[in-house]
């Protein structure tokens, strides 16, 4: 008989019968069970979270070490929705390449755009006219809003408030509304353009935005009356994800995670740009350093961009869009035609049947672009979801040399072990949500 017969089961004893054998479960404490006899108590798991799962925004996979339902080691693998956007920029001229840039963070194109455009017209050493100004400081609070609302949503649904979600992408649509009047497209615009804007805002959008500033105070109140006092909700992030100013700055945190902190860092406040210093708002602040902060903290931050963009709306003043410089601007006033496709007829007929000089210019400039000094330039702003910068390399062309983007996206993930590990399986859900990651921003 082998020495694996001879082993007693200490789970179920067995005897020898004229029946054959039989065994006699036994019960007993079950730690002690397991911590005594067990042959893999001390084994740990090695699991799979994605690369596609719910606790995402994007494509994402956690490699879990698991000791039980304790999260023993968690590492991230990202990449799976790298689009090559950075490289494609080299292939583009400089107007062309705000079309690349804002399909990097989806959620945030206005920031993307915002960024790169700064960072191109620094090098060009000319400033955005007034009203142009004005209105990249309203699109991107109106995009900041609905980004956090697309955070919350999701973070909603994965902790089981599904009310939540579909709040959260209802307001979202009001947004997108604005975004569709002003550029004829919901996402993904290319709106903010170097020197400029593509188009003005219209008096549609404009009437759009007074009626979102009506409703949006309200719908925030709701969505606070429904999850703060709700016990699950508090069970599910308060002392949950926990991570420390220190432990954000050694990481290279920013954003909402850094604010829910305790530390107020704030590029519009900081590193002011776009007029950010000529508003009155608040740098919401939290010192849960937990899922419960930076829920607190993004709630708060969208009532502070109602206030921005009350203030935006009183700024509204008649003038130009676009530089006034021929050799960056294009040769007429654009805006979309009655049918939302395309230019408006004033446009066409100026460049197709008044002016030769405009048609041949309105060629070269999109077609080649114009040439930028060589030079390179890092242009941070505050973006939903962090520090977002852009390092723009110019070597004197009609293309960039290099662009590269700092998304807080792939920095701010960093912080998944710190926040994952120790804590229960559950709970990456939450602190991975609570990061707010969007992978094309991380990958791009």
């Amino acid at each position: 008989m082998s020495n694996a017969e001879n082993t007693e089961d200490v789970y179920a004893q067995s005897r020898d019968t004229t029946e054959g054998k039989v065994f006699t479960v036994t019960g007993g404490d079950w730690d002690t069970v397991l911590g005594g006899a067990d042959p893999v108590t001390d084994e740990r798991l090695v699991v799979n979270m994605g690369p596609q799962h719910p606790s995402t925004h994007g494509v994402l996979r956690l490699v879990i070490e698991l000791e039980g339902e304790t999260v023993r080691e968690l590492r991230p693998v990202v990449g799976y929705l790298h689009t090559g956007i950075e490289k494609n920029l080299e292939y583009r001229n400089w107007t062309q390449g705000t079309t690349f840039v804002t399909r990097a963070d989806y959620l945030a194109p206005i920031f993307n755009e915002t960024a790169y455009c700064l960072a191109v017209e620094k090098l060009l050493g000319i400033e955005a006219p007034d009203r142009a100004t004005v209105i990249r400081v309203l699109m991107m609070e109106l995009n900041r809003i609905s980004s956090h609302l697309v955070g919350l949503a999701t973070t909603g649904m994965e902790l089981g408030a599904l009310s939540m979600m579909i709040y959260g992408f209802r307001e979202r649509e009001l947004v997108l509304d604005i975004f569709e009047a002003a550029s004829g497209l919901r996402m993904n615009m290319a709106y903010i353009r170097p020197g400029g804007l593509s188009q003005d805002l219209p008096d549609e959008a404009v009437t759009l935005i007074k009626d979102f500033l009506k409703v949006m105070p309200g719908h925030i109140d709701t969505y606070e009356d429904l999850l703060s006092g709700n016990p699950i909700w508090q069970e599910r992030t308060q002392d949950v994800a926990y991570l420390d100013v220190s432990g954000c700055l050694a990481l290279g945190v920013t954003g909402p995670p850094l604010r829910a902190a305790g530390l107020g860092w704030d590029l519009r406040k900081h590193r002011p740009y776009c007029g950010y210093e000529t508003y009155d708002f608040d740098v919401p602040t939290h010192n849960g350093a937990d899922v419960w902060g930076r829920y607190i903290v993004r709630l708060e931050e969208m009532r502070q961009s109602l206030r921005i963009i009350e203030q935006a709306m009183d700024r509204l003043e008649p003038g130009p869009v676009m530089v006034e410089d021929k050799k960056i601007g294009w040769p007429a006033q654009l805006a979309v035609g009655g049918d939302g496709l395309g230019n408006s007829l004033n446009h066409i007929r100026h460049i197709m049947n008044q002016s030769m000089e405009g048609l041949i210019h309105h060629f070269k400039l999109v077609t080649e672009g114009f040439r930028v000094p060589a030079g390179q330039v890092y242009v941070p702003v505050e973006a939903p979801r962090g520090e977002l910068g852009v390092h723009v390399v110019s070597d004197g062309g009609t293309r960039p040399f290099r662009v590269h983007m700092r998304d807080p996206s792939f920095v701010n993930l960093q912080a998944l072990p710190a926040i994952a590990e120790g804590g229960l399986l559950s709970d990456v859900i939450a602190g991975g949500a609570s990061m707010d990651p969007v992978m094309g921003g991380c990958d791009r």
